[in-house]
């Protein structure tokens, strides 16, 4: 006998198997779409991304026991925001009396932990194609099909920039310090890796479009000299220690997140689907929350099916709007914050490199609003 879903979430990402096993714990039949992958005839490359994951995204992932461990998991307890003429700002999770600002996470040490939860989980069936069910969610990042599929507009604004990702080694122990420059036309941003006694760097750097085949081409160890002379790290303190990889940057938002399946629904049953993370929204990655934005809306899809009277479905779309409204309106702010933020740093005049420059330096001295900002970053207001 064919088994009857109640949600079907294309996409089987993090964002994707979070949300999977959410539902689950909530009693609800879950399939996840995950094509079969093509099979390998090298071994693979080392994964360069990093996460940056908040209070909240941590919280939530404990909560389904799939926090990665040991050196997978870096503690970020200190991080130092450098401005172009002088401006600097300095967070401390110690003003903040928490253990950390953020924590650094490797991307297959979570995937890991998030599919051996999936595979323990009765609730949940791993399929390679879409199955018919109330719900519908796509999880399947800034490119997915299905979101053209169902007819969603996904407004895209193109950033000058490319970001180029790779990991280092540093000749001495990070600290638990990240470290972030606005640079003229780049942001650098150095993430903490290995566990807390590591010197391992994720290394994310925006810079205009022309630049990227040069710096993609270099020889491992000009490269790594070149990130350090723009840090304003010593020669010969960083080595390069993985492939580089590189992406275009954009700031999109799909026009809805919520809607009505194609086709015509089974007699007296409601279809329906829900965008999630990527294929939702992407902001620039200089706020670090592009993955806790997703974790957000699995979290709050999740809650609004939770508490739905007991003779909704879960594709009423009373309870799918209710989730739409929801995240559009905290995302919004953050996205034109980023936006604004990238533009600022964008300008090359002089009057407008001083009054930013010197707006940092008043941020750092704000006391209240810097306390609130941080929290605000940390998931925690």
């Amino acid at each position: 006998m064919t088994q009857a879903f109640d949600v079907c979430i294309r996409g089987a990402g993090v964002v994707g198997q979070t949300l999977a096993l959410l539902l689950a714990r909530e009693r609800l039949r879950v399939a996840l779409v995950t094509p079969p992958r093509p099979a390998q005839t090298e071994p693979p490359a080392l994964d360069v991304r990093a996460y940056a994951l908040n209070n909240a995204s941590q919280q939530l992932l404990d909560s389904l026991r799939c926090w990665p461990e040991g050196d997978a998991v870096t503690a970020v307890t200190g991080m130092q925001v450098l401005g172009d003429q002088g401006g600097e700002v300095v967070f401390s999770a110690r003003e903040q009396n928490t253990p950390a600002l953020t924590w650094i996470v490797d991307v297959p040490a979570l995937e890991a932990r998030l599919t051996e939860a999936v595979r323990y989980q009765p609730q949940i069936e791993r399929v390679d194609s879409p199955r018919d069910a109330a719900l519908t969610v796509v999880c399947e990042g800034r490119a997915s099909r299905t979101r053209e599929e169902f007819g969603v507009h996904y407004d895209t604004t193109p950033y000058p920039h490319t970001a180029i990702a790779a990991r280092l080694q540093a000749n001495q122990p990070h600290g638990q310090l990240a470290h972030q420059w606005f640079l003229p036309g780049q942001v650098m941003a150095f993430l903490p890796l290995g566990g807390d006694q590591g010197n391992s760097i994720a290394l994310v750097w925006s810079v205009p479009h022309a630049e990227v085949a040069e710096l993609m081409s270099l020889p491992p160890q000009e490269f790594a000299d070149r990130v350090a002379a723009q840090a304003g790290w010593p020669a010969g303190s960083l080595s390069l220690s993985s492939e580089r990889a590189s992406w275009s940057l954009q700031q999109s938002r799909a026009d809805r997140w919520v809607g009505a399946m194609p086709g015509q629904p089974p007699a007296g049953q409601v279809r329906s689907f829900a965008l999630a993370g990527d294929a939702a929204h992407a902001v620039h990655p200089l706020a670090g929350q592009g993955l806790n934005l997703g974790l957000g809306d699995v979290e709050a899809l999740a809650r609004v099916l939770r508490e739905r009277d007991y003779w909704r479905s879960v594709g009423d779309p009373k309870l799918l709007r209710r989730y739409e409204r929801e995240r559009k309106a905290g995302i919004w702010a953050l996205g034109l914050a980023s936006d604004g933020l990238q533009r600022l740093f964008d300008h090359t005049l002089p009057t407008v490199q001083n009054a930013r420059n010197w707006g940092m330096n008043q941020f750092n001295r704000s006391g209240p609003l810097k306390s609130w900002v941080t929290r605000l970053a940390m998931g925690l207001a």
